[in-house]
Formats: C-alpha cells, sequence, structure tokens
C-alpha cells in the first residue's frame, strides 16, 4: 500500500493567503473554511475593481489547483522533463503539465511580494515543524492503518492537507482525499473521512 500526503501544498496555501489577506468574496460549494491561523492584511491591498476581479476568480483557479494537486504525478512529463534530448520549449510544456495551473498564471506573482505573505508563511512552516511527529504510532496514517487500508482498496492515493478550520474533507477525483490538518489530527474525524471516500468509476 502506497499513500501520499501532501502536507504543505503551495498553490493551495498561495490561494488561501490571496483570499484572507486581501479580503476576497469568493463563492461556490465544497469551498475550504477560513485559515486557523488567519494572515494579517495584505501590506498592499488592490482597488475595489481588482478585487472584484479576483473574487470572480478565485473559486475556479481553487478548483484547478485542487484537481491537479490531488492527481497522480505524470510519470511521463517528469521523465519528459528530465531528458536531455528536450528542447527548452518541450521542457517547458512538461514542465507547466506537471506544476500544473496556479494562480500566477492569471494574474502575476506581484501579489506574494507583500510582508503579510512572508510573515505568514514563516508561521506555517514553524507550526507545520512542530507538529511534525517523530514516532511511527503518531503518525495519523499509521494510527488510523485499518481505515486508511480500506479506502486504498476503493482507490485512495493520495491525502492533501490544508491548514483551515473545522471538520472540512471532501473527495477530489478518484485518488484523493482533500482535508484540513485537524481533520487528519484527529482519528475519529479522519476515520470517518477516509470512511467517506467511495471508488469511482
Amino acid at each position: 500500500m502506497t499513500i501520499t500526503v501532501e502536507d504543505r501544498p503551495q498553490a493551495l496555501l498561495e490561494l488561501l493567503w490571496l483570499r484572507e489577506a486581501h479580503g476576497l468574496d469568493a463563492a461556490g460549494e465544497g469551498l475550504p473554511p477560513m485559515l486557523v491561523d488567519p494572515p494579517a492584511s495584505a501590506e498592499d491591498p488592490v482597488d475595489d475593481a481588482t478585487r472584484e476581479s479576483w473574487s470572480a476568480a478565485w473559486s475556479r483557479i481553487w478548483s484547478e489547483v485542487v484537481a491537479h494537486t490531488a492527481a497522480e504525478l505524470d510519470q511521463t512529463a517528469f521523465d519528459g522533463a528530465l531528458a536531455q534530448e528536450a528542447s527548452p520549449a518541450e521542457r517547458e510544456i512538461l514542465l507547466r503539465r506537471l506544476i500544473g495551473s496556479t494562480w500566477s498564471d492569471e494574474f502575476g506573482a506581484e501579489a506574494f511580494d507583500d510582508d503579510s505573505y512572508r510573515d505568514w508563511q514563516r508561521r506555517g512552516v514553524e507550526a507545520h515543524a512542530a507538529n511534525m511527529s517523530t514516532a511511527l504510532m503518531d503518525n495519523p496514517e499509521h494510527r488510523d492503518v485499518s481505515a486508511l487500508a480500506d479506502a486504498w482498496r476503493r482507490g485512495l492515493t493520495k491525502v492533501v492537507t490544508i491548514p483551515c478550520r473545522g471538520p472540512h474533507a471532501r473527495q477530489v477525483g478518484s485518488h484523493a482525499l482533500l482535508v484540513t490538518d485537524e481533520v487528519r489530527a484527529d482519528s475519529a474525524m479522519y476515520r470517518a473521512a477516509l470512511d467517506s471516500f467511495a471508488s469511482r468509476p
């Protein structure tokens, strides 16, 4: 049994910061709850028209990034990007397939050049390091291995976690489960989320 746990999904973290630091009014079904550790407001706030444009695009980009983060590694693209015979143009196309959609593709990366983002990222890395389990027995996947194995038999290969509040969990595609850190940390909630994972054709 092989399960990948993506517990610092960078492209998703960027979107979560943007939503709160810029006060975006994103709407849609299945969106994640607010962050456990909210960032300070962006030091360089955008104007109302930009905020409205960003709010309208946020849910769509979130869905695209979640789908890519949840997907299994495209081994063909990975191998091709490393191949010596690949041209720079071919390598660029393959790398884009590997990276997937990001906020920066559509709106640029300027928003992340902000002290609010850097401070929030630093706190997140520190909290992640502090919560890393050193004992195998304390690892959520080891702790709840029976429920995990059952979900794996139904097709689960990846768990993606986000640092948001509450018991948010949803299946993404045929092979992934998106959960909050809170769900993964709590055995009863994690088992319930794993039990909810269903086989899909």
